[in-house]
């Protein structure tokens, strides 16, 4: 067998570029890491199992049905993260407020423990995004709301998991995007997408174009743009939309692509959350080559006031970014 390095090797090698002491980013990597190993776990033997299929009975604080799995991840990573004691609070998106859990850990996380979650029944790929920031409260003290509000140029780390037909762990320090692939007879995330980078021009426009007529102008605009046939430009794009913003991202992320969830009639601050869906994603697309915007502007520049805030969302390739921005740009 050829020589691989292992996640854990990786982050070791690589510690220094993590803005804390060396042996915490290790910490909470692998907490993580064993979060998602279980969770894959059960994703895998989802078909199988009728306690984890299925609606849970509840809301959570979007109004959105929670799965079985929904519950079971937040739980998982809840528990593994806190064993870790080095994080002073958590927010999630099954949780209606965030957690304080150790007074004296230097990192809050914001996460999404189960993206995509209404696809687990049906067997399409789903995932977990996740967001590091040094707390700005002072160690000793309970975790505030104040804590959480930060932008995403805050953060410190940022990645994702995704359940498919592998398990892929892919996170960003600041220093580039790695990709590391779950082995299970090895039982370990192996490097197998290193310095990972978004091609500068993608193909790709992934949207639920049943919003199509609930958009601006200027989306709907694009879209028809995206559609032409234009040989010049290597027109028409290809529409490849999942439904699972992980899978999506991840595969516009490698084949270049452009990721779009607009602001509708219904959802006038678009759908997606700021926190632990936008903010992780465009950290890891910007520091892979790409774009990540409101059609406005940056959206790691936005200041949080809530923590279940929504964002209209653009991310991926950057010229395609920049080409939907022209098009909202003329809706004025």
């Amino acid at each position: 067998m050829t020589d691989v390095t292992t996640l854990g090797e990786f982050i070791i090698e690589k510690q220094m570029d993590f803005p804390g002491s060396s042996g915490e980013f290790s910490r909470l990597l692998s907490a993580i890491r064993l979060a998602s190993k279980i969770v894959s776990q059960q994703v895998n033997k989802a078909g199988l199992l009728s306690n984890i299929l299925g609606a849970a009975g509840n809301e959570n604080i979007q109004g959105e049905q929670q799965q079985k799995l929904d519950v079971y991840a937040n739980d998982q990573f809840i528990k593994a993260i806190t064993k870790r004691k080095v994080v002073c609070g958590i927010t999630s998106e099954e949780n209606d407020d965030f957690l304080a859990i150790n007074n004296e850990g230097s990192y809050i996380i914001a996460m999404d423990p189960l993206d995509g979650s209404s696809n687990i029944d049906v067997n399409v790929s789903i995932g977990t995004i996740f967001s590091i920031y040094k707390r700005i409260s002072p160690v000793g003290t309970t975790v505030t709301k104040e804590d959480f509000l930060q932008p995403g140029t805050a953060q410190l780390a940022a990645g994702y998991v995704i359940y498919g037909s592998s398990t892929m762990l892919v996170y960003t320090t600041g220093n580039g995007v790695n990709g590391f692939t779950y082995d299970p007879g090895m039982g370990v995330f192996v490097l197998s997408h290193p310095d990972m980078k978004i091609p500068q021009k993608g193909k790709i426009y992934s949207m639920n174009e049943g919003n199509f007529y609930k958009s601006s102008k200027g989306v709907q605009e694009f879209i028809k743009y995206a559609q032409k046939i234009d040989p010049d430009t290597d027109r028409p794009y290809t529409g490849r939309y999942i439904g699972s913003l992980v899978a999506d991202f991840h595969r516009n992320l490698i084949k270049g692509g452009l990721y779009l969830y607009p602001a509708t009639t219904s959802s006038p601050n678009g759908k997606l959350r700021l926190l632990y869906e936008c903010n992780p994603l465009a950290f890891i697309a910007e520091q892979a080559g790409g774009k990540a915007s409101t059609g406005r502007g940056r959206i790691m520049e936005i200041m949080p006031k809530e923590l279940h805030q929504r964002a209209p969302y653009f991310v991926g390739s950057e010229d395609m970014v920049n080409k939907i921005e022209e098009f909202i740009a003329n809706e004025d």
